[in-house]
């Protein structure tokens, strides 16, 4: 089997091993010219997604038999203060991958759209747990891009006859995550903290909202059995179906710190619009692929708290030394 995964960030690295050593297909990826990959087994090509020809010559070259589109302007924060940037990368850039496969003849690659579980918005009173036949209604810029790129897959599978597979990704965490996300960024500080390098103050937005995690490593599992089992055309949810209430995964990371910290709201962590409480409904990931989440965030918390640990204390060495 031949993989490309295009976007080859936090996500796109882990699912890339994940093919590549647990899988065995021959897999490449794609990368921003500022970024730097290096991945056993997996070649790494720059390419910009709002260059449609860039992305069908790259095709024609590779001809991969299924397509992880991973690329996006994934920061709801962010959304908000550029909304036209991330319509740009998130629908244009989506429909510059599906217009490039129809543009080369006799090629019909499994695609997988990868979306968010962003995409329910605000849910019905006294709804928290949603499948897939929930309707949508976005709440954030980044949201809308997401639903709307779910809703071209559809159309797209549909009209043309193409292997689009839709997905919803509820929160995935683990070492590597920008921390910008919510466990990175708590980590971070945490570990700045430990390192004597920051005040034992942590700094936090909402902590009564309750999300849905899931380790990235059992995510790109899920993606996997995905390309080879799951449906052209349909849309599926991918979390652990639980949901873990913020305040409780701050106090495991500072449990799990040792120290004596702080707790701090910031007013610029603070989203404009905020669902109370969302989990996946997993049962239709599960029926056709049957897999199931088997790390524990405990675990995912130790992880990525030893992570930035080691980030940062290489930052502090080198800024030491230099």
């Amino acid at each position: 089997m031949k993989a490309m995964i295009i976007g080859g960030g936090f996500v796109g690295h882990h699912l890339a091993k994940h093919l590549t050593e647990s899988c065995h297909w021959e897999t490449v990826l794609t990368k921003l010219p500022q970024e730097t990959i290096s991945i056993p087994g997996c070649e790494a090509y720059n390419l910009d997604i709002l260059d449609q020809d860039a992305i069908q010559a790259l095709l024609v070259r590779y001809r991969p038999d299924v397509i992880f589109h991973l690329a996006a302007q994934s920061s709801v924060a962010y959304s908000w203060k550029n909304p036209q940037m991330t319509v740009d990368v998130n629908i244009r850039g989506s429909l510059n991958v599906l217009d490039a496969i129809r543009a080369i003849e006799g090629y019909t690659p499994r695609v997988l759209l990868i979306g968010s579980g962003e995409e329910y918005g605000v849910l019905p009173q006294g709804t928290s747990l949603v499948d897939e036949t929930v309707p949508v209604h976005p709440g954030n810029p980044y949201a809308i891009t997401k639903a709307t790129q779910n809703l071209f897959g559809t159309l797209y599978a549909k009209a043309y006859g193409m292997q689009t597979v839709m997905i919803r990704a509820f929160n995935h965490v683990g070492p590597g995550q920008a921390q910008q996300f919510v466990v990175s960024d708590f980590c971070k500080q945490a570990a700045e903290i430990s390192a004597g390098v920051r005040a034992p103050e942590i700094f936090v937005g909402n902590l009564s909202a309750a999300r849905d995690f899931t380790d990235v490593r059992d995510v790109v599992r899920a993606y996997a059995l995905l390309a080879e089992h799951g449906r052209a055309g349909e849309t599926y949810n991918v979390g652990s179906g639980t949901a873990v209430v913020i305040r409780d995964l701050l106090d495991q990371i500072i449990r799990q710190s040792g120290m004596e910290i702080r707790v701090t709201v910031d007013p610029k962590k603070l989203r404009s619009v905020e669902v109370p409480v969302i989990r996946a409904d997993i049962t239709k990931l599960a029926r056709d692929t049957s897999w199931k989440p088997e790390i524990a965030l405990e675990q995912t918390i130790e992880e990525t708290l030893a992570y930035w640990r080691s980030r940062v204390k290489g930052e502090t060495e080198e800024k030491t030394h230099g």
